[in-house]
């Protein structure tokens, strides 16, 4: 175990982290430490610092890229939001085009409204016309087959 004995500014900058990030680790006893004519000296283990800064650095290579995602999200969901406000902007102009469209047609006539039973239009079977259709009943099947 090869190790290295810097002062706590150094340390910190072979470390890549700032003095009092080191301060704080020194406290929690990851690094060991000795004051010495009022100057602090940090111990690295240089293979543990070499595997540190190796995850420091990945650590920001990871952090880089999800930034770098986050980005692009946010560029995309910018996009959406325009694409889905035009979508909603052809909408408003399709529906005045066919409100504008349905009040040139021309009102059509008005459906027949539902008459009473009169006494004049009686069922060809109370006349005893049972074989004669009238207009408003049309000849069954059956009858036109047997000629009825």
């Amino acid at each position: 175990m090869t190790e290295r004995r810097l002062t706590l500014q150094d340390a910190a900058q072979e470390l890549g982290i700032t003095p009092d990030a080191l301060r704080q680790r020194i406290r929690r006893g990851q690094y060991r430490s000795a004051k010495e004519d009022g100057r602090v000296y940090v111990f690295l283990n240089l293979d543990r610092t070499e595997t540190e800064h190796n995850v420091q650095v990945e650590s920001n290579v990871l952090i880089s890229e999800m930034r770098s995602r986050i980005e692009s999200l946010e560029r995309s969901h910018e996009l959406l939001e325009r694409q889905l406000e035009q979508a909603n902007e052809r909408d408003r102009e399709n529906r005045r085009l066919l409100a504008a469209a349905l009040e040139r047609i021309p009102p059509q006539l008005e459906a027949p409204t539902e008459e009473a039973p009169s006494e004049a239009r009686e069922s060809p079977v109370s006349k005893g016309e049972g074989d004669s259709p009238t207009p408003e009943q049309p000849r069954t099947w059956w009858r036109r087959i047997i000629g009825g």
